[in-house]
């Protein structure tokens, strides 16, 4: 869906597009049922503010 956006010009370009969508997109802000249905950005927050926690605790 997102591809179809765009006229692709050459290898380069969308091999850029891709690119951009996987490192932009997918592999940051999409949600993925593996991280708990949240976005990998958003399981990676939510892990440090765990970890910070249990010192805390610990402490």
């Amino acid at each position: 869906e997102w591809i179809n956006r765009f006229k692709i010009t050459d290898y380069n370009h969308a091999y850029k597009l891709i690119f951009e969508y996987i490192e932009a997109f997918y592999n940051t802000v999409r949600i993925h049922s593996h991280c708990d249905y949240v976005s990998p950005n958003e399981y990676e927050k939510k892990y440090w503010i765990k970890l910070r926690q249990m010192e805390i605790n610990v402490a």
